[in-house]
Formats: C-alpha cells, structure tokens, sequence
C-alpha cells in the first residue's frame, strides 16, 4: 500500500511557491534592464568605435541570455501548472532553469578567467576613462537589477552545509540563479572600477587582469554552489533529518508501521513523500 503526501490539495499539482508570480515579475523587469544596456552599449560601440564598449555589450548579452532563460522557466512553469501531463506539476522548472544558467555563469567565469591570464602575460592598451565611465554605467544598472530581485528568497550565492536545509531546499532556485548573474556581474564592475584607477593614477596595469582572475574565481564557485543545489534537487537527493522528520510526524498519526519512504522536492517549500 503506498500513499502520496504533499502540503498541496491532493487535487492540486501547483507547487509553485506563493512567490512564484512576484519573483517571475522582477525577473522579466532585470532582463528588460539588461537587454536595453547592452542594446545601448553595442549600438554606441559601433558608433563610437570602442571596442571596449562593444565587448561589454556582448559580455552582458551572455547574462540577458541566461537571465531570460530564468523569465522563460516561470513562463513555462506557470502555464504547465496545472497540467495532467506533468505528475507531480512544474515546481522544478525552475530548478531546470537555475542549473542551466549556473552552466552559463561557469562558462562566463572561465572566459573571464582565460582572457585574464592572457592580458596578464600580453598587456593590451586600455583607454581607462572609456572603460571606467562602462564600469561604472554596468555597476548602476547591476545595483538596480540587485534591488528589484531583493527579497526574494535567494541566499546571495552560497549555502552553508549544517543547515543547508533552511536555504537549498526551500528556496526559489530560479531566483537564486538570476540574483547570482546579476550579483557576479557588480562583483566584476567594482573589481574593474578599482583596478582601472589604480591604472590609471598609479600606472598598475597589471591589476585589471588579476583582478579579473580573482573575479573569476568567485564566480565560478557560486557557479559551481549553485550546479551542486540545483542538481541536488533534480535529482531528488533529500536529507537524512528531513525524511526521519516526516517518518517521525507518521508514526504520530498513524499506527501502522512504515517499511519504506520515499521524499523528495517538487518545487520550493513543497515536498512529496510515497509510504509504504
């Protein structure tokens, strides 16, 4: 005999989260941010003719891509919500779209990481006021982009392993996905912002590619913090505690004895179990 539980109407396959929809909106506004800025930068890089700003422009086209992702996945998880098709609903979409944009965001430290190394050992000129005045421009619309997501469940990149159940599995990962981007790419602004003045008043042009290999590193293990909870969840890992939890909340109701039990996540703050 086997028995489906859930915090939902057993009639109900929505486990999206009561801030599914908040959490959607603010995405769409930072990727609509993200898209005008880097319109804005290429369109002057080509009238311009910097190269500085077209390279940025494309940089944020990488993070508008991921972003949008995260946009398309409430999309998709909101209308499939009710759907017979889909089990156990689409309160892992989300999950689906945080894994794919921490693939992104490691890919995008790696570039970083390369190009650093590179300008290490082969100093290109730089036309500091041009790119500080892009720094700066990036570092505002990620200030921005970080207030519009605030609020919303994210845990600012990184999960602690003795209480990690408070935050990987309860949290909107989707979320957490886009509010890392947009925190990766501020992180990156301000070591920019510091590491052009140096060279620009104290002639320390070999800080920008070492700050960008310190960036990089960072991001890559939000990155890397990010794959390893969101692939936890794909995956149906659960916790010890949070199965003897619900095994000890059984045994309270119930007088039968329970041989197997099965819990696992079916979107954020919402779990399923199968008792046998």
């Amino acid at each position: 005999m086997s028995t489906a539980l859930s915090t939902h109407s057993v009639h109900s396959h929505n486990f999206l989260g009561a801030a599914h929809d908040a959490n959607a909106k603010r995405t769409l506004w930072v990727v609509t941010l993200t898209v005008v800025m880097m319109v804005g930068e290429i369109a002057a890089g080509y009238i311009t003719g910097s190269m500085a700003l077209l390279a940025d422009g494309f940089h944020m086209a990488t993070h508008a891509g991921a972003l949008g992702i995260a946009a398309a996945a409430y999309a998709f998880a909101r209308k499939h919500s009710q759907s017979p098709a889909y089990s156990f609903g689409t309160g892992k979409v989300g999950d689906l779209g945080g894994f794919a944009s921490a693939l992104i965001l490691g890919l995008i430290s790696l570039g970083i990481g390369v190009e650093s190394v590179i300008r290490l050992f082969e100093p290109s000129q730089v036309q500091f006021t041009m790119a500080i005045l892009i720094a700066v421009i990036g570092l505002i619309v990620n200030i921005v982009s970080a207030l519009l997501l605030s609020g919303g469940g994210h845990d600012h990149g990184h999960s602690h392993d003795h209480h990690a159940h408070g935050h990987a599995h309860g949290q909107d990962n989707n979320l957490r996905s886009a509010y890392v981007h947009v925190l990766a790419d501020a992180v990156t602004s301000v070591m920019a912002i510091v590491a052009l003045l140096a060279g620009r008043f104290l002639g320390w042009v070999w800080l920008d590619p070492l700050m960008g290999i310190v960036g990089a590193l960072v991001i890559a293990r939000w990155a890397w913090s990010l794959i390893k909870d969101t692939a936890a969840v794909l995956l149906d890992k659960t916790d010890e505690h949070v199965a003897e939890e619900i095994r000890a909340l059984l045994d309270q109701a119930s007088r039968l004895q329970i041989t197997d039990l099965h819990v696992w996540r079916v979107g954020p703050q919402a779990r399923a179990a199968i008792v046998s």
